[in-house]
């Protein structure tokens, strides 16, 4: 760890590799070390993550390039999956009763007539003429 000091303004280099947007690089090996932890410490991805001070969608691009590797399981520690062949529960939702689209019906001379019901509309439109 180098640090500059310069009037009000100090500068300390971790040693960190950074990319070109300063984002921290992750050696490989400190990558798998991570990974083997999580896989024991039975949290769920982001607690761990929060845990190890590591962003949260970073951790996760990890541990799915592991998972296409087939090195970590595809079911977080800690989450239930349904068991194959266990049957699928449905459960029915009732929606509210529709309401009637609104009618307007506007005349040559600028009148308008609004309404739910058609047949009402059109006899209050030749009760006008």
């Amino acid at each position: 760890m180098v640090t500059t000091t310069t009037g009000d303004t100090e500068l300390i280099d971790t040693g960190e590799k950074r990319d070109c947007l300063g984002r921290r690089r992750t050696p490989v090996e400190r990558r798998q070390e991570l990974l083997t932890a999580f896989r024991q410490s039975g949290l769920t991805q982001k607690a761990f993550a929060r845990r190890e001070g590591i962003t949260y969608t970073t951790f996760c691009c990890w541990a799915q390039a592991e998972r296409r590797k087939g090195k970590l399981p595809v079911a977080p520690a800690g989450r239930k999956r349904r068991r194959e062949g266990a049957p699928v529960r449905f459960v029915e939702a009732k929606l509210p009763a529709a309401v009637a689209a609104p009618l307007e019906v506007r005349l040559p001379d600028g009148t308008s007539v609004r309404g739910t019901s058609a047949a009402e509309v059109a006899a209050l439109v030749r009760a006008l003429r």
